[in-house]
């Protein structure tokens, strides 16, 4: 399997990065859980590592900042032409840019961003790194949606942030868990925007609004039992889904993230 470097485009998730307390031990477990390899990234404070399968980079991982009660969490990074312009744009329609933007060396300009509910996301100029270079592999990302409690208003800001297409779902099918709002780029969905609130408790166990990252593999269920063997947690058991048997994870240090086998 050879790595492939795709420009994505504007609005579509490229990447994710995870900030650990300590890097050697989520590098075990993801290497024995997802089968990644590492090699060293961008110089950071610390240290920062890009995730591989197949020696393709499909995730980065570094060493948080020592702050006090700072939560462990993914984040989604997503394509845009300029970080300056799109920074601008979540400012203007009530969103917070807590990072940025700011260059990374070669590798391309970024920014951090939260939006009107407080879920964090990414912003990637890319320029050396253009993000993904594998997908919908074992292993590798294979899907991005958003847990929000206001699937409107959160529908209104990434639509004018990203400049592109958010279709909203019938509330009939997503009461039944058929159908999400999603993002749409050229007509294609390349996110998701996930209603949850009390009619929905598919959702509640998961915390608060934010990104949830999905990563492909070939058995749900396995992998559910490998965590917990590795000493992370599973959150919401494997199940069956329209998209594909998914399970709700966490690992050692309580970074949360989902698994599927299509």
């Amino acid at each position: 399997m050879t790595a492939v470097q795709v420009r994505v485009a504007h609005g579509s998730p490229c990447w994710v990065t995870l900030l650990v307390h300590d890097l050697d031990r989520a590098q075990a477990f993801y290497s024995a859980l997802l089968g990644w390899g590492f090699t060293p990234g961008p110089a950071e404070p610390g240290g920062y590592l890009r995730a591989t399968r197949h020696g393709a980079g499909v995730a980065g991982i570094g060493l948080a900042p020592e702050l006090p009660a700072a939560p462990v969490e993914w984040t989604a990074y997503f394509a845009v032409d300029s970080a300056d312009a799109a920074s601008a744009r979540v400012r203007e329609h009530g969103g917070t840019v807590a990072v940025g933007p700011l260059s990374s060396g070669p590798a391309g300009r970024l920014a951090i961003a939260a939006d009107l509910s407080g879920a964090f996301f990414g912003l990637w100029e890319g320029h050396e790194h253009l993000g993904w270079e594998l997908v919908g592999e074992p292993g590798a990302p294979a899907w991005t949606e958003l847990v929000t409690g206001d699937e409107p208003t959160a529908a209104a800001f990434y639509g004018a942030v990203f400049e592109r297409q958010v279709v909203e779902a019938d509330p009939s099918a997503v009461a039944r868990g058929e159908e999400d709002a999603t993002l749409r780029v050229a007509g294609q969905r390349v996110a998701g925007l996930r209603m949850t609130g009390l009619g929905q408790t598919r959702d509640l166990r998961d915390g608060p609004p934010r990104w949830r990252i999905y990563f492909t593999v070939a058995d749900t269920d396995l992998t559910a039992a490998q965590c917990r063997a590795l000493g992370g947690a599973v959150l919401v058991e494997p199940r069956d889904t329209p998209y594909g048997r998914v399970a709700r994870l966490a690992d050692p240090e309580g970074a949360r993230f989902s698994v599927v086998a299509p």
